[in-house]
């Protein structure tokens, strides 16, 4: 796969989507999906950002063909905030990081909620 229209392609297909699915998905026109999957048009990169997180594809494989199909940034970028959440709360006293604890578990159950 030598073109982002080749591996623009073959990640859709492997993901599931057609080319009118996907730019329904990501709110463009079908025309847009078929021209850069031809090599018609280069894509803006709010384009080529909408697929990668839709299709869970790496930005640098699908415009370069470096790296892996797959995204991981997703669990690294978790694995930083977390590391990040610990460095701060090791600072905190006990009954600070308790509070801090159920702040976020009242965040979680209150974005739960809204989201469904």
């Amino acid at each position: 796969m030598n073109t982002l229209g080749e591996r623009l392609c073959y990640a859709r297909k492997k993901n599931g989507y057609t080319q009118d699915s996907l730019a329904r998905t990501i709110g463009v026109s079908r025309g847009v999906i078929f021209n850069l999957e031809k090599n018609k048009t280069g894509a803006q990169a709010i384009v080529i950002n909408a697929i990668c997180q839709t299709l869970k594809i790496n930005k640098d494989w699908l415009t370069d063909g470096n790296g892996e199909m797959e995204d991981t940034g997703q669990a690294s970028q978790s694995a930083r905030i977390l590391s990040e959440l610990y460095e701060v709360a090791k600072e905190l006293s006990e009954n600070e990081q308790l509070y801090l604890l159920d702040t976020v578990k009242a965040l979680k159950q209150r974005l739960g909620r809204e989201q469904k």
